[in-house]
């Protein structure tokens, strides 16, 4: 079989398994989960065997999911429309209105093109007769397709040869396929994939995503509704008129004028907009109403109704307690089916009977008789199980899993050639979900003898490649001009506050045991510890402490992730590698030669920046990001006492990148770090200096003027002087000279 041989040659991944996961790590691929009310970022574990289908096999699944999907989308133009599936007693009406994911105003409302589920999420099993049985339709906000997409990418670099001589199909097409919905239903604009912030658990996939395709990361503050249309506002106030919005936060969240009033995360007024035709929504609002868990039960019927066709997919036997006759065989064997509550998601609300003791049964048939509608009962299929590689001991051992198939209607409805397989972490745990502790791993979908493994949207790439480009170049909001200014600030602190320290550090070695008093006093460090081996601690590795390495290597990571799409994946894994660089070093703190280890962030550093510098990224970022990284530099110099000639280079930098900004309105941060930098250096000693950065605020105020900007850069050092020593400036003793202490002077 193909599939054997194919299994065989994947045998070098295992044996790969550590440098793909920790290219995974170094690229960010994340999710998150809540765990005590607290946000925890955390890598979502990798399997290096992948699941392996066959092309009859999967011919076979993408026929009778694009069958599902299409039904699907009939059913919500319909319910939402004429209602003739319940005026023909098909779906009873009292299971479509009580449904909670059914909106009455969206009622009457046919989105652009007709599509409602542009991408849909099933998830499916196999048997361990073969037979493959569909589980839930995920039509709402599905996630998953990122982690496949990413490490398909990590597999096929890391073992070329293997994916020349395995006939796999390629999976590189799902942002095309997205790409093309968006633009099938797209009214008049731009297209945005709309987030609810950096600290939901799938923001890692919602930054790749429009990455990937072009799209703008938009944040709900990033969006404003004018006369019932949609548009985006750029860090300057103009405004950019937005065709398509790829949302990926809820219905009730999504405009607080509409649905939840106590929402702070959705956009007022969207609806309306929505509603006029005036903007498309990907998944439509209302979607909820035809993947509520009950509504499931009725999907085959959905099939016969609307296409006229015979199922080709199963669904897993199902009990619906709101019928008399179901609800007595779901009482008479609760100890043998799985109960979900079909409000919950994630695998939440899932209920094995035959884990649960006499009283806690009878505690859910109350419950179920209180409230039939709420749940659905399933026969539990013994579905197979996969090998995982067990990551301690380097076994192969047997693990459930499932497969998250996605389905993106557009001009036509298209089944990716590949998937999310979740296993569970827990031997003979049926429940996989990520929230759940489960992993994943890659789904390889083998090509026939006449299957060609390329999907034909291959020629495209490139422009989708040049879309992203322009979006990046020409669209960037308040909130990111104030990413890409601390971004250079923090990185800048992270980099210098190190390198400076270890001629501290070298004194401490050479018996001066305050040596490092000075560099704290200058950094506003706490001073008062009984030893230096706990300055250290605090200095490198305390979250805490606002003024540490770490917590500023934090704020650079909080900054960069957000930027993804505009900076590209390539070019933040060194912020990556720096934080983790630092995290894995503070837990080891006690060992000397972590000291010597920090210079690997530094190193991480300046791959970023240059990376930056070499990257296509527009020199309009670029600047914003080296402003802020040029502000800090020259904040921690002169902290630190530096001389006139070493201050000339940040700030010969500082203006041109500033000159490259000619015409273009000045964000506010960039204005008010300026200004205070100016208020402090008198008091520093630098009063030079701060007459130079007054001329440079009068070409850096409202707008940027390189004429007015342009002479300083002739400057030179001794128009900078410094330090002027006084009792109140001094970071260290001055000789008979007057020159500071070498000690103490960068």
């Amino acid at each position: 079989m193909i599939q054997s041989v194919a299994q065989k040659m994947a045998s070098d991944l295992v044996d790969r398994r550590q440098a793909i996961n920790r290219e995974l790590s170094r690229n960010g691929v994340r999710f998150g989960i809540y765990k005590n009310g607290r946000y925890h970022d955390q890598l979502f574990p990798y399997d290096p065997i992948p699941r392996i289908i066959e092309s009859d096999e999967f011919d076979e699944l993408e026929a009778g999911l694009k069958q599902r999907v299409n039904a699907l989308n009939a059913y919500l133009r319909d319910i939402y429309s004429d209602k003739r599936i319940i005026h023909d007693g098909v779906i009873p009406e009292e299971y479509v209105y009580t449904s909670e994911g059914y909106f009455p105003q969206v009622n009457g409302v046919t989105p652009p093109a007709g599509v409602f589920a542009h991408i849909a999420g099933e998830d499916l099993v196999q048997g361990e007769d073969g037979r493959w049985w569909v589980l839930e339709d995920n039509l709402r906000i599905p996630s998953g397709a990122s982690y496949p997409l990413f490490v398909r990418d990590i597999e096929r670099r890391i073992s070329p040869k293997l994916f020349r001589d395995v006939h796999v199909r390629d999976n590189r097409a799902y942002p095309l396929l997205l790409r093309r919905s968006m633009d099938f239903v797209s009214t008049e604009g731009i297209s945005v994939v709309l987030t609810p912030g950096r600290f939901n658990s799938a923001f890692f996939e919602h930054a790749y995503l429009a990455e990937k395709t072009g799209a703008v990361l938009a944040f709900p503050e990033d969006l404003e509704v004018e006369q019932n249309k949609l548009y985006f506002i750029d860090y300057s106030g103009s405004k950019h008129r937005v065709g398509v919005v790829y949302r990926r936060l809820s219905d009730e969240y999504l405009d607080p004028f509409a649905f939840n009033a106590d929402s702070v995360i959705g956009v007022p007024g969207l609806l309306a907009a929505y509603r006029a035709g005036n903007v498309a929504i990907m998944n439509a609002p209302g979607n909820g109403a035809a993947d509520d868990k009950a509504i499931y039960y009725f999907v085959p019927a959905m099939v016969q109704y609307y296409l006229h066709e015979d199922p080709i997919l199963h669904n897993a036997p199902t009990y619906m307690p709101m019928f008399s006759a179901d609800r007595k065989t779901v009482l008479d064997r609760l100890g043998e089916l799985v109960i979900k509550d079909v409000a919950e998601a994630g695998g939440y609300g899932v209920v094995f009977g035959s884990t649960l003791d006499a009283r806690q049964r009878e505690e859910l048939a109350e419950k179920i008789k209180a409230e039939p509608r709420r749940f659905i009962a399933q026969e539990v299929i013994q579905f197979r199980d996969i090998d995982v590689v067990d990551p301690v001991t380097g076994h192969h051992e047997p693990r459930k899993a499932d497969l998250r198939a996605f389905v993106v209607s557009g001009p036509d409805t298209r089944v990716w050639y590949s998937g999310l397989t979740r296993y569970s972490s827990v031997p003979g745990q049926m429940i996989v979900n990520s929230s759940q502790g489960g992993g994943f791993k890659d789904t390889w979908v083998l090509a026939g003898p006449d299957t060609p493994t390329m999907d034909e949207f291959a020629g495209e790439k490139i422009s989708v490649a040049a879309e992203s480009a322009r979006h990046s170049l020409s669209l960037l909001t308040a909130s990111k001009a104030d990413n890409l200014y601390w971004l250079g600030r923090y990185t800048e602190r992270v980099f210098t506050t190190l390198t400076r320290f270890f001629p501290f550090y070298d004194h401490v070695m050479d018996t001066d045991v305050d040596a490092f008093r000075p560099f704290a006093r200058a950094l506003d460090l706490p001073e008062d510890f009984e030893d230096f081996d706990a300055f250290i601690q605090n200095f490198l590795y305390d979250p805490g402490n606002p003024n540490s390495v770490r917590s500023a290597m934090d704020c650079a990571f909080n900054n960069a992730v957000i930027l993804r799409p505009e900076l590209s994946s390539r070019v933040l894994q060194y912020v990556e590698l720096a934080l983790s660089s630092i995290a894995d070093a503070s837990s080891r703190s006690s060992d000397a030669e972590d000291i010597y280890d920090q210079r690997d962030v530094e190193d991480d550093m300046l791959a970023f920046w240059g990376a930056i510098e070499n990257s296509v990224v527009d020199q309009t970022l670029k600047s914003f990001l080296f402003i802020g990284k040029y502000l800090e530099r020259l904040d921690l110099y002169t902290r630190l006492k530096a001389t006139g000639p070493e201050l000339k280079p940040p700030m010969t930098k500082l203006i041109g990148y500033a000159v490259t900004l000619d015409g273009m309105p000045v964000p506010e941060c960039f204005a008010s770090g300026l200004r205070w930098l100016i208020g402090q250096l008198p008091g520093r000693g630098y009063p030079e200096l701060a007459e130079t950065l007054k001329r440079f605020q009068q070409g850096f105020s409202d707008r940027v003027t390189a004429a007015a900007l342009k002479p300083l850069s002739e400057i030179s050092a001794m128009n900078l002087a410094g330090p002027v020593h006084t009792e109140a400036n001094g970071a260290g003793d001055a000789d008979e000279s007057g020159e500071v202490d070498a000690s103490v002077r960068l």
